[in-house]
This record gives C-alpha cells, sequence and structure tokens, in this order.
C-alpha cells in the first residue's frame, strides 16, 4: 500500500478528513533513528492496507504541522481517529509496539 506524504496543502485531506484512522510519521531526511524505523512502517502499510491510512510528514518541508502538533524529537508517531490526535509514540519503536496501538483504534 502506498504511504502518503503530506504537507500544508495536503494535511487536512489527507489526515484530518480521513475515514480510516491514520498513522502520521514525521521525519527528516537527516534522521538515522527515522530512516532505521522506515522499513517497519512500509510493512505496516501492506500488512495494515484498508484499515489505517499511513502518512509521512518531512519536518524540513512543513514545519508549520510540526510545530502545530509540538514535535519536539523525531521520529514521532502521531495516530489520528476522527481528526484529533488519539496516541503518539516517539522515537525508534518495535513494530509490536506499533501494532498494539493502531489495534486499539481499528
Amino acid at each position: 500500500m502506498a504511504i502518503f506524504e503530506a504537507n500544508a496543502a495536503s494535511f487536512e485531506t489527507e489526515v484530518l478528513k480521513s475515514d480510516l484512522p491514520v498513522l502520521v510519521d514525521f521525519w527528516a531526511p537527516w534522521c538515522g533513528p527515522c530512516k532505521a524505523l522506515n522499513p517497519t512502517i512500509q510493512k505496516l502499510a501492506d500488512e495494515m492496507e484498508g484499515k489505517v491510512k499511513f502518512v509521512k510528514v518531512n519536518i524540513d518541508e512543513s514545519p508549520d504541522i510540526a510545530g502545530k502538533y509540538s514535535i519536539m524529537s523525531i521520529p514521532t508517531l502521531l495516530i489520528f481517529v476522527g481528526g484529533a490526535v488519539s496516541d503518539q509514540l516517539i522515537g525508534l519503536v518495535q513494530k509490536e509496539k506499533i501494532v498494539e496501538k493502531l489495534n486499539k483504534h481499528i
């Protein structure tokens, strides 16, 4: 399944108005832990297709979004349900931990 890239122009459509729960991955190209987390996010996007939408936000390109959600360190994963943040994970987290959080919202 595709992982969507969101920016200030598309964030509302891709995330806030989504019918599915959305996992938003706040990252940057220079962030080592972000790169390490990427294969896990890709795998989850494939496994949870149709249940959860996966969106990446590059904090360097969209600092306004990162600021709005008080992103202080990356990677940060926010789970949105019905347009509101319902859960978060910070740092290089294990796949099982992400699945556990997502399963609460499916």
